[in-house]
């Protein structure tokens, strides 16, 4: 699924139950997660429908590196040498995205719930069974700003991963939340804001604490890494997730 200008030059590209964004500022774009390895040509069917081409792609940034965000990052990499960017605690996993933390067995959960299970299966039909690692990584840590396309500010939110980071598009109203905050569980199938499970998120307390730092988008549009866009303000989502807890 597309979406184009979810808010002014920011674009929403669904492929398997997961989001990745495409985010345009003077004819250059920035990608923010890369999905499935498959994802990648859906990319580029919607960057030719936007009329762009695959050399405007000026920089990769990555919230977090599992395997369901890093999906075409190394084919990128590879084939047009775009820089991909991820936080210096994502480092490990960006290179090796099925080596992880987390609290809970992953294969519990489709046996506990079964809503899970056409997500999963998407999600393998998409290449999540096979994403390469990174070679060479781009880091950053304690930087206010990223200098790509858009220039989004760094909100350090860890607790699904180490290194977890939200993308703040101050002038444009938009919060890229990764998985910090989802509105679609894809452990569970539950739908609304939420952290992810356990089976995929190295430390739920460190995630709830980490919403707080949200609360600076306030009126904000948040773009998930999964599920629908929020449009009902960051403090509810917030809330609601709070109030939801770990799974």
């Amino acid at each position: 699924m597309f979406q184009k200008d979810i808010v002014p030059g920011i674009h929403r590209i669904e492929h398997a139950y997961t989001n990745f964004y495409v985010v345009e500022e003077a004819g250059r774009l920035t990608v923010v997660d890369t999905s499935f390895p498959k994802s990648w040509g859906l990319l580029l069917d919607i960057l030719s429908e936007l009329e762009f081409d695959r050399k405007d792609i000026a920089a990769i940034i990555i919230t977090h590196a599992h395997f369901d965000h890093l999906g075409f990052a190394a084919r990128a990499q590879a084939e047009l040498g775009i820089p991909v960017w991820v936080h210096t605690y994502e480092a490990y996993i960006a290179r090796h995205p099925y080596r992880y933390d987390h609290e809970k067995n992953r294969v519990l959960y489709p046996l506990l719930h079964p809503r899970s299970l056409p997500i999963q299966m998407s999600m393998i039909k998409a290449g999540a069974l096979a994403v390469p690692g990174l070679k060479h990584i781009h880091k950053f840590e304690n930087v206010e700003k990223l200098e790509v396309p858009g220039s989004p500010k760094v909100i350090f939110v860890p607790g699904h991963t180490h290194g977890h980071c939200a993308f703040y598009f101050e002038e444009r109203g938009a919060l890229l939340t990764g998985d910090a905050l989802v509105t679609l569980n894809p452990y569970t199938g539950e739908t609304g804001p939420q952290i992810i499970s356990g089976a995929a998120t190295a430390d739920s307390a460190e995630a709830l604490v980490s919403l707080d730092k949200l609360l600076i988008a306030k009126d904000s549009i948040i773009l998930p890494g999964h599920g629908e866009p929020w449009k009902d303000g960051v403090a509810k989502a917030v809330g609601l997730a709070r109030d939801k807890g770990a799974s």
